[in-house]
């Protein structure tokens, strides 16, 4: 693949550029809901051979089959915590912990979204200077109201909840909004949903990390691609658009 120009700070050549954002750990904290959720789970669960790590060994592994099958977000999750005690202590959940793993995933489900601090701020300097998008996975009315909660809407000229984002999603975005893919940037936390098919699609990408993104999106970037700009905080980006 090509590389494109890293990104210069501000006062260079590269204002006026199309910036798509991720949301669920980007632009407010969202999985660390899920980690709360599971260590209570592991914790409860106490099983008699297995520790908190091969635990969570089988929680993701059946989370990552759900995936495919039923799409990401709170529905999913309680779906695999409920297969995952199912699993391991081998028959049906009864009544009284079908109802206790309810309690452990309503954080995940109703759970308050607040934009991480620097986000409302840097999202204002940048909207004056670029175009911005919006692109998150997941159920479309979770995600739908998460965003609601956030109020960052209005910073967006365009809102797309896709049930993955993948490299053929990032081609058909560019498609369909004719978005030049060198002069635009795809921002988030996840190498494997933001970053590696982003680029796999011709796009830049900023690489912001999150201490809690989840397991499933993790991967390996390459250090020498020079179209991946690494930052260390979302407010970095007024520096750099």
């Amino acid at each position: 693949m090509t590389a494109p120009a890293r990104a210069e700070p501000h006062g260079g050549s590269l204002t006026g550029q199309v910036l798509i954002f991720d949301a669920d750990d980007t632009l407010w904290e969202n999985n660390v809901l899920f980690e709360r959720a599971v260590d209570d789970f592991v914790r409860w669960l106490k099983h008699p051979t297995l520790d908190g790590a091969e635990i969570r060994a089988v929680l993701n592994s059946i989370q990552a089959a759900n995936v495919a099958a039923h799409g990401y977000g709170g529905k999913m999750f309680l779906r695999s915590l409920k297969e995952c005690l199912e699993r391991l202590r081998e028959r049906p959940a009864s009544a009284a912990e079908s109802r206790h793993i309810d309690g452990l995933a309503a954080a995940v489900l109703e759970g308050r979204v607040e934009p991480i601090p620097g986000v409302v701020e840097t999202l204002t300097v940048l909207g004056g200077r670029n175009e911005l998008l919006l692109l998150t996975k997941g159920d479309t009315e979770e995600q739908q109201r998460k965003l609601d909660l956030s109020g960052l809407a209005h910073h967006f000229r365009g809102i797309h909840i896709v049930a993955e984002k993948d490299v053929d999603t990032y081609r058909l975005l560019t498609r369909d909004l004719g978005l030049a893919p060198a002069a635009t940037w795809m921002i988030g936390n996840s190498p494997k949903s933001d970053i590696l098919p982003a680029r796999q699609a011709g796009m830049n990408a900023v690489f912001i990390p999150n201490d809690h993104t989840w397991a499933l999106e993790h991967s390996e970037l390459d250090d020498d691609d020079g179209g991946v700009l690494r930052l260390r905080a979302f407010s970095e980006l007024q520096h750099h658009f």
